[in-house]
């Protein structure tokens, strides 16, 4: 078995091999022209317009699988879910559920620290109208395929449609699954997985199209949490 030691320092070198990453021409070529340009309110900030590594507890029993870095959130912080309005919603969730130290996320360095939690995403990098291309996300696949490996989750939240559609689809090619069928997008749901994979939990994506609509509420994202909660609890 991998030591604790050993463990941390091969997810400290995938982020380090994350941040350098040059796979996909497209999305290098939107991410920097965003750090270049900036948002007018950002014009102050030194963008990070890289590839986003994951970011939380190396040691966690949840990992929370995203969509892509917002282009002027993580894009401009370099931290997962970090400086925009769906990073405000999700952190302020994860602490109310006992995952975070704090309610709010605002740069890297600002003193959040995650409990028992990690966070992934299906494109490491910002994507023209968050919409990753099939190749692009093919691509970054076998960085989050390392990261199960080094973390070993018991549970994964996957946040919308289409990160649980990525995570099945690293399944099905590992043939631990044949098909999708079994496992229908639901927000609540949740999906014991063949053999000895992490239970598989899923939720509403904590968009500002969701959140600002009612589509997904506090109280929703809370009961998720909580249900891992105990989930985790039973060890």
């Amino acid at each position: 078995m991998i030591s604790q030691t050993a463990n941390l320092k091969q997810l400290e070198q995938l982020n380090e091999e994350i941040i350098r990453c040059r796979k996909c021409p497209r999305l290098v070529c939107y991410r920097e022209k965003v750090a270049h340009e900036k948002r007018r309110a950002f014009r102050e900030w030194e963008y990070w317009g890289k590839p986003v590594p994951g970011f939380g507890d190396p040691r966690a029993k949840l990992l929370i699988l995203g969509l892509a870095p917002a282009a002027h959130g993580a894009n401009r912080t370099g931290r997962m879910f970090t400086g925009d309005r769906s990073g405000d919603f999700l952190y302020a969730a994860l602490y109310r559920a006992g995952f975070a130290n704090q309610p709010t996320s605002v740069r890297r360095g600002d003193g959040l620290k995650l409990k028992n939690a990690y966070i992934s995403a299906t494109a490491r990098c910002a994507p023209p109208a968050n919409k990753p291309l099939p190749s692009e996300l093919a691509n970054c696949r076998p960085y989050f395929e390392r990261e199960l490996a080094l973390i070993r989750p018991r549970a994964i939240l996957a946040l919308g449609s289409i990160a649980m559609r990525a995570y099945l689809t690293l399944l099905r090619e590992e043939g631990r699954i044949k098909t999708f069928a079994a496992f229908p997008f639901l927000h609540g749901a949740n999906y014991k997985l063949p053999g000895d994979l992490p239970r598989l939990f899923a939720s509403y994506h904590p968009s500002q199209q969701n959140t600002f609509t009612g589509k997904l509420t506090e109280a929703m994202m809370t009961r998720v949490l909580l249900a891992i909660r105990r989930f985790l609890g039973s060890d």
